[in-house]
């Protein structure tokens, strides 16, 4: 049998084998038809009564997963519950209904439309995946206004024990059934690093690989795989020598695993005893638990744009407040860095916020932008964060700063909202922190100015190596263009660190970059000493840190900025990992 390779993108670690289990379920299909004047109330009602199935449905397996999984992983139904409660798709298509004359079916699959084009056009790569929890929770609903069986295919010898499920999607929901009958890794054609089903196979720890185009055309039920979740490769017929690669793989990976166990209340000092900071990216409040299991020492980073998802109603300040609250209570003195809204959207809709917030491109009216352009929207969400600072140790950062333009209108609206929360006497930090983000090359290059004026910077390479590069990575025409080793992005990020270092002031990186074990000892030798990174990256970051000597990594390092190519600085960066210490 010839052995066939497959690509795809790796989005939880480890290595599997097993026999492939192609999972054929089809997307429900959808036909549009006309319901009669006096039976549209009926047509309300089947909806309703459709809705609350798949709601329930949920909650039972959500109620089933056992007592000593991570608690987190309730939280991914809870999620989908909440978005089923939402007006958006609780009361939206029964509008539809009522107003088009018909049937439940098409109204849904409109609003879903509406929402999936929303979360299509946005830049921000984990929000622009929340559109697969929008697919998720509708089709949930559509099978069962199609009296369509939730069950999943069995493999129907024995169950999926030992098996490697191959399907187009998957929702959390399926993910966690399918991990209960034993399946050891999962395959899919759709998908991304940041969507709910991804993350919580990385909570779950099943090796999984997903945007692997037309996979269950090329695979055939029963043939024995190889699935590689660091690559994201997929390997059908797999050779002899193949095999006991990556069973080698396995056994190391186990006792990696156990070592990094070991490291994990330790702190991040170097070899040579050069303190590092690392801290986790987090997204939403359920990702708080994982904090604790890789005894990260705080967020760098918390985005607040879920609090604007999903609804027809903006978030006030107070809930806000109550939301950073929530994180800053959970962190327990632990340090906090939020990030202000980093949404955008196009002049139609910017003033009339009945709908979601949708957003325009990477080049459009987005993040400070946006704020800037409207201090109603941005007003409240300063003044929760200048609230929630006097209950912990919390700092405000500033997104896609371009000019000192909009830091110092962003700085004016700081104080105005400082002295509106004294006038009305209600507690605040008035000597908050401010930091901005390095994502926009203008931003880089004019670091040194931007010192002055903030307190601390934070990196985001995922923006700053696609506006250098001209290139978008989720583009799959032009993301063999995006790479972190381009010499021109490494002179940006060099750049940044000695503006903030000459400043006085902490520099971090909160961007993928941060969170890739293969940059560490290059990210040290340019001068980075803050990181935040994904929770789960956390533990093999820290262990490369003990391991390196700091010091001889900047020497090794000093002369990356004058290569020429990305080949020389990859060249460059196995060497500066084919040594533990890194020297």
């Amino acid at each position: 049998m010839a052995t066939l390779g497959l690509k795809g993108v790796g989005v939880s670690r480890g290595i599997a084998m097993g026999k492939a289990h192609l999972l054929q379920r089809n997307q429900p299909s959808i036909r549009e038809y006309l319901i009669e004047a006096h039976l549209i109330e009926a047509e309300v009602g089947r909806f309703n009564r459709a809705l609350a199935v798949a709601q329930q449905h949920l909650i039972t397996i959500r109620d089933r997963i056992p007592q000593n999984t991570p608690v987190d992983i309730a939280s991914f139904f809870d999620t989908h519950l909440l978005m089923m409660a939402d007006k958006a798709i609780s009361q939206k298509p029964i509008e539809v209904i009522r107003q088009r004359g018909c049937n439940a079916e098409w109204a849904l699959k409109l609003q879903r439309d509406a929402l999936v084009a929303v979360f299509e056009a946005m830049d921000d790569p984990y929000l622009r995946t929340r559109k697969d929890d929008v697919n998720h929770a509708v089709n949930c609903i559509q099978r069962i206004l199609l009296n369509q069986s939730e069950r999943l295919p069995s493999a129907g010898d024995g169950g999926l024990e030992g098996r490697i499920v191959i399907a187009d999607d998957l929702a959390p929901a399926d993910t966690v059934m399918l991990q209960h009958e034993g399946i050891v890794a999962f395959v899919t054609e759709y998908g991304g690093p940041t969507s709910h089903t991804t993350i919580l196979a990385r909570s779950l720890g099943i090796p999984a690989v997903v945007g692997v185009k037309h996979v269950l055309r090329y695979l055939e039920q029963g043939e024995h795989l190889v699935v590689d979740g660091h690559h994201g490769v997929v390997i059908a017929g797999a050779d002899e020598r193949s095999i006991r690669h990556y069973r080698h793989r396995q056994t190391q990976e186990r006792h990696d695993s156990a070592e990094l166990n070991k490291f994990k209340e330790l702190p991040a000092v170097s070899h040579d005893g050069v303190a590092v900071t690392l801290l986790a990216n987090v997204e939403l409040p359920e990702d708080m638990v994982m904090l604790a299991r890789v005894a990260a020492k705080g967020v760098g980073l918390y985005r607040t744009e879920y609090l604007f998802m999903n609804r027809t109603e903006l978030p006030d300040e107070e809930e806000q407040l109550s939301s950073y609250r929530n994180i800053v209570l959970a962190l327990k003195g632990a340090p906090l860095t939020i990030r202000t809204l980093d949404l955008g959207v196009d002049k139609e809709l910017h003033s009339d916020r009945r709908g979601v917030v949708p957003t325009n491109s990477a080049l459009g009216l987005r993040a400070i932008r946006l704020c800037l352009r409207d201090p109603a929207l941005f007003k409240p969400q300063l003044r929760a964060i200048l609230r929630v600072a006097a209950e912990g140790p919390v700092s405000m950062m500033l997104p896609m700063l371009s000019s000192m333009q909009e830091l110092h209108q962003a700085l004016e609206l700081v104080e105005q909202a400082k002295q509106e929360l004294r006038r009305e006497g209600k507690s605040f930090d008035a000597n908050i922190e401010i930091g901005g983000m390095i994502e926009v090359p203008a931003a880089a290059l004019c670091a040194d100015t931007f010192a002055r004026y903030l307190d601390f910077f934070s990196i985001g390479t995922n923006d700053l190596v696609q506006y250098t590069l001209a290139a978008d990575r989720l583009d799959n025409a032009v993301n063999y263009l995006y790479q972190p080793t381009h010499p021109a992005v490494l002179r940006l990020i060099s750049m940044a660190i000695k503006a903030g270092h000459k400043a006085g002031i902490p520099v971090s990186m909160c961007g993928e970059m941060a969170g890739e074990p293969r940059y560490t000892r290059l990210l040290l030798g340019l001068g980075l000493r803050h990181f935040s990174m994904q929770p789960v990256m956390v533990p093999e970051v820290k262990r490369i840190v003990q391991e390196s000597d700091v010091d001889e990594l900047v020497k090794k390092v000093r002369g990356v900025l004058q290569l020429p190519s990305m080949v020389e600085v990859e060249t460059l960066v196995e060497r500066l990992n084919s040594r533990k210490t890194g020297s």
